[in-house]
């Protein structure tokens, strides 16, 4: 592992004896004091396995820019950034927002940002979380394997804004900002869901630069060949023939507008690669979002505990520890507000120290339902073996015991909108345990948040509609304002009139139709 790069100047001071620290003071030799102590539990005792690590200390303003900008160091310019800068800016000058100890971002180096209102133990603390709990679920998580490429994040971040400023400058910021308005819309169905896409790194992007122009002569040829009378408009009049060569049904409309749509200049197919790639990068996040959470909060509190109990930070720092900590486990009530989502922080780390607990003094249920863990006396070897296999879904459909059930009072709820009541279907029995965990982790499937939308049919030699389907179930439908909204942007970079179908899954019948013609048409 390179050596830690921590931004800023560093002041020798001397600690107490034995301690990294003491008081709530802290300078840049203490921050590496503690990383170092911190680093030899991490990699040493708990065989943590993690990127090169770079920390950097920021002010509040510097920690709002950073949310304005998902967390990335690096990032084009758009309107809609700064309006969000606003937003949080003003949220939290009202006290209505409180910002985190901490940011990460998945790459390598893996960048921390600390903010530099954080007391010694705070610091601590975020960096054994972020530092190297993120850190090592980044790196070894199968979803981040095969979604992300972290040594070359951040020099597509750096091509990304030089080529959108160029753009800018060429063609003039309100061009640019229609192209990357319309793309953000649709950032939500420009992700590659079934098979692994990763980030192109900086070489990559420069040779695929070189080959672009050679792309866009095929796609101008095959244009040509619309003309009618020409054979390939014979073949393409077969609709399954032209589907297939079209690479139909497709899910990422970003992906086939790049490459299909007619109207497109070159610069305007590369800005929507540009926004097609960065949300491609962040779509393993949600589906890991309450084990990467637990991950980095038990990593976090075992290192501190291991800090306290030999001896290199004292009892009012752990007190701090236990504070924080509790605050960011807490599970709100059902009737607290903020939804009926659970804390992924909570949830998480009470299943991952509930593994620890099998793992080393299993009860008489525990063996019953995990046989292949229970007592096995290697409870960081089966952690770190679930980190690296398991997305929230499958992991509670695995781990969520009965134990923890009880702990968060789960029961189940029926509500049968036909019935005046609500039935409670599942309890605290055999099989009721089954029930709530299975509904439990059916709510952390990808499905349940993402709209299932494809692109079908395109007639490239009639009228050019672009016909797509959303497969759904009544009462699922589409907001009908943010549906059109949407297509509108859609048919603004199509350059022709989009059609969507909502249809059921059941019954094929269709429940909703919705229409959009570009505001250019006909230029």
């Amino acid at each position: 592992m390179s050596p830690l790069d921590i931004a800023g100047d560093a002041p020798r001071t001397a600690p107490q004896p034995g301690l990294l620290y003491s008081g709530s003071d802290w300078d840049f030799d203490i921050l590496r004091r503690s990383y170092d102590a911190i680093e030899r539990i991490a990699l040493d005792e708990l065989k943590l396995d993690v990127y090169p690590n770079r920390i950097e200390v920021i002010t509040s303003e510097q920690m709002l820019d950073v949310y304005t900008s998902h967390g990335m160091p690096l990032i084009y310019k758009h309107w809609s950034f700064g309006k969000r800068f606003v937003s949080h800016e003003n949220a939290y000058r009202r006290g209505l927002m409180g910002l985190a100890y901490e940011v990460v971002i998945n790459s390598s180096p893996c960048i921390s940002y600390l903010m530099e209102e954080n007391s010694a133990t705070m610091q601590a603390l975020v960096i054994a979380h972020a530092a190297f709990g993120h850190n090592h679920f980044f790196k070894n998580n199968r979803l981040f394997r095969e979604w992300t490429e972290p040594s070359g994040i951040l020099d597509y971040l750096e091509f990304a804004r030089g080529y959108i400023a160029r753009c800018e400058e060429r063609h003039g910021v309100r061009a640019v900002e229609r192209v990357l308005d319309a793309a953000h819309a649709l950032q939500g169905q420009g992700v590659h869901r079934h098979s692994g896409a990763r980030v192109m790194d900086l070489k990559a992007e420069q040779q695929r630069d070189r080959d672009r122009r050679d792309h866009e002569d095929r796609v101008f040829n095959d244009l040509w060949r619309t003309v009618p009378g020409s054979k390939a408009e014979k073949s393409l009049d077969n609709a399954a023939e032209r589907r297939r060569r079209l690479g139909l049904p497709e899910e990422n409309l970003l992906y086939f507008l790049e490459k299909n749509a007619p109207r497109l200049a070159p610069w305007e197919r590369e800005i929507i690669r540009i926004v097609r790639l960065i949300a491609q990068y962040f779509y393993p996040q949600p589906q890991a979002k309450m084990m990467n959470e637990g991950c980095a909060t038990w990593v976090h509190y075992r290192i501190m505990s291991r800090l306290h109990e030999t001896g290199q930070i004292d009892d009012a720092a752990f007190l701090e520890t236990i504070h924080s900590t509790t605050n960011v486990i807490t599970q709100p009530g059902f009737d607290s507000g903020g939804g009926p989502n659970f804390n992924p922080y909570a949830l998480g780390y009470a299943i991952m120290t509930d593994i620890e607990r099998v793992c080393t003094t299993p009860n008489d249920e525990d063996r019953a339902w995990f046989p292949d863990i229970a007592g096995n006396g290697d409870a960081i070897g089966t952690l770190k073996e679930s980190w690296a296999n398991y997305r929230d879904e499958s992991f509670l459909q695995q781990f969520l015991s009965p134990a923890v059930m009880r702990q968060f009072r789960l029961f189940r709820l029926r509500d049968d909108a036909e019935k005046p009541y609500l039935l409670v279907d599942a309890i605290h029995n055999p099989e009721g345990y089954r029930d709530i965990r299975r509904s439990v982790a059916r709510s952390y499937d990808p499905s349940t948040y993402y709209v299932d939308i494809e692109i079908v049919d395109v007639d490239m030699t009639g009228d050019r509609c672009l016909r797509l389907q959303h497969r759904t179930t009544p009462g699922h439908l589409l907001d009908e304002k943010d549906a059109r909204a949407s297509l509108r942007q859609l048919a603004d970079l199509w350059g022709y009139e989009v059609k969507l179908l909502e249809i059921d899954t059941q019954t094929e019948s269709v429940l909703a139709t919705h229409l959009a013609s570009p505001p250019r048409a006909g230029t």
